[in-house]
């Protein structure tokens, strides 16, 4: 597997170049191999009809012995009538001759004496048993000896009457001297022509291999610079190969093709976007109309004609929906605007002081407003500072059961060095631990009603401002969200 892994990781050039050494590797070893069994083959041959010349000899001089002998032709007198003709057939055929008896007792040999043996060894009987069943009346047995092959044939004499007289042997050792000699300077010869060959090989399967990939290479830089956000050019090119041709005619359709998705994307993407605006602007708009009801409900509860403060909640009243009003007047002409928010403006302003404004909308009295700082300046659209704060203390109040019987949403103003940092805590049921990476997706909620841009929305205020908002929360348990806003240092 890890072979298969290591050879898929490289190009399509190499392959071709590692492909044509591996062949031109092999050839040569195979080549190599025949020729060596050719050798040894011939070398068989040679020895086998070398021994069957001298014996086919070698039995026509006995032939001849025995039709100009004047003993009788019989098996004890064979070693009377070879006693000195054994040598001269020896001498003149150069080869060590045996005669034995029909039992396989030697009778005669070349050999002067036997250096080991005083008797010599007979026949074995396997042997004479051969020699008698085979049709030729023949046998050679062979037999390795200190690495050398010998061979040894066994042949019956006759008379010219056909009659079994004895047995002839002769022995052969082969001599390989000749043929190891011409393989090994074969095969000298054989791998200088293979090692020319060889660096021949590399540098044309370099070439070719560069030749056959150079188109392939072309369509592959293509594909990379594909995309489906640009104009795609086809490929202008007369590839060698059919196969190739075929593929760079498949690109450059599917070029036609991408085109034509892209114009259909681009026009899906426009009506997206539209739908989106929709989406937003529904929510903007809906946003305020929830503090304006509340602002409504508050002063038809609280409202007294004989309060002497009466002209200054009247007026704190009237800010509020004011306020409200302007937010989604602005909304209004950033639609028309194609804008998908009201145009943020950079207001100095006293952050504590807008929060508790904001604050002013929520009568339930769990809510609590605490802030370290009676002022805390920054530079922020204070419409845009409302909806944060607004927002996120409606998502808190909604995140408490209606059955819970404690309930808690406290917002906090602190200075933290360069920056304001507003919290707000609740102790509501919290999120559960696969929402927590999709908080602040569009359109992503956890309530029964709701598009789920609300977090989204403000995210991208406070981002915009070079802002952060983070979030802790524990199951079951409540959530604190934290707004981060550069201030202004005194």
């Amino acid at each position: 597997m890890f072979k298969n892994f290591k050879m898929s990781m490289l190009s399509l050039r190499i392959r071709i170049f590692l492909s044509m050494i591996v062949l031109i590797i092999m050839a040569s070893v195979l080549l190599a191999s025949i020729s060596i069994i050719q050798f040894k083959n011939e070398a068989k041959e040679y020895h086998q009809e070398r021994l069957e010349r001298k014996e086919d000899a070698i039995k026509e001089h006995i032939n001849y012995v025995l039709s100009t002998t004047t003993y009788p032709l019989t098996n004890q007198n064979l070693s009377l009538i070879f006693k000195d003709k054994i040598h001269e057939l020896a001498q003149i055929h150069s080869i060590e001759i045996n005669i034995y008896s029909l039992d396989g007792k030697l009778l005669k040999s070349s050999k002067e004496s036997f250096s080991v043996d005083k008797v010599a060894p007979p026949i074995p009987e396997y042997i004479l048993k051969l020699v008698r069943s085979s049709i030729e009346k023949r046998y050679v047995d062979i037999k390795t000896i200190n690495g050398v092959k010998n061979r040894a044939s066994y042949s019956q004499i006759k008379d010219d009457k056909f009659k079994t007289l004895g047995i002839l042997n002769l022995p052969y050792v082969e001599d390989d001297g000749f043929y190891k000699n011409e393989l090994h300077s074969f095969l000298i010869r054989l791998g200088q022509v293979y090692s020319f060959m060889l660096i021949v090989a590399f540098a044309l399967a370099y070439f070719l291999s560069t030749y056959i990939t150079k188109s392939l290479k072309t369509i592959s830089d293509k594909l990379s610079e594909t995309s489906l956000n640009q104009k795609n050019k086809k490929i202008v090119l007369e590839a060698s190969s059919k196969e190739i041709n075929l593929l760079i005619k498949a690109y450059n359709g599917m070029v036609d093709k991408l085109e034509k998705s892209a114009v259909k994307l681009a026009q899906s993407e426009r009506e997206e976007a539209w739908r989106e605006m929709a989406k937003q602007v529904a929510h903007e708009i809906k946003n305020p109309l929830t503090p304006m009801r509340l602002t409504v409900q508050s002063f038809q509860r609280k409202f007294d004609p004989s309060d002497p403060d009466v002209r200054q909640k009247m007026k704190d009243y009237s800010e509020t929906l004011i306020q409200q009003i302007d937010t989604m007047s602005a909304v209004a002409s950033a639609f028309s605007n194609f804008a998908s928010m009201p145009a943020q403006q950079n207001e100095t302003l006293n952050v504590v002081n807008v929060v508790d404004l904001a604050m002013d909308i929520f009568n339930e009295d769990y809510i609590v407003f605490v802030s370290d700082s009676p002022e805390i300046i920054s530079k922020i659209d204070r419409t845009q500072l409302i909806r944060i704060i607004t927002n996120l203390v409606k998502n808190a109040i909604q995140a408490i059961p209606e059955n819970q019987v404690t309930k808690s949403v406290i917002v906090k103003i602190k200075k933290d060095q360069n920056n304001v940092l507003i919290t707000v805590a609740d102790n509501g049921i919290g999120i559960q631990p696969k929402d927590i990476s999709r908080i602040f997706e569009p359109k992503f909620t956890t309530k029964s009603s709701g598009m789920g841009l609300g977090l989204g929305i403000i995210k991208n205020i406070i981002e915009n401002y070079k802002g952060t908002i983070t979030f802790e929360t524990e199951f079951g348990k409540g959530t604190t969200f934290i707004v981060s806003l550069p201030i202004i240092n005194p």
